[in-house]
């Protein structure tokens, strides 16, 4: 079954994922399997969008745009607070040692 499957992958095309024998090739149907649509993805036109901020910003090489939940980005920045506040207060505290 899992050469089976294989072979039907190898069959279909990895940009689109349609196969040779999906299309009407001038056959007396002239109606094709498919239509081309144009579809929006809001996560895609985000990413789009921060990688055009960033490049003004300056380049984007080693750089990659993910998308996360906003909860977990919010939690990231908490801890990210949380530690900075920590690392002050072991300064002032070194500091007042001295």
């Amino acid at each position: 079954m899992a050469l089976a499957y294989r072979d039907y992958q190898r069959t279909v095309c990895a940009q689109c994922g349609t196969r040779h024998e999906d299309w009407d090739h001038g056959g007396l149907d002239d109606e094709d399997t498919y239509v081309a649509v144009i579809q929006r993805c809001v996560g895609c036109q985000v990413i789009a969008d921060k990688q055009e901020e960033t490049a003004k910003d300056g380049d984007l090489h080693g750089k990659k745009i993910a998308l996360i939940p906003s909860s977990v980005h919010a939690a990231r920045e908490a801890e990210r607070e949380l530690k900075e506040r920590a690392r002050g207060a072991r300064r002032r505290d070194r500091d007042n040692d001295e």
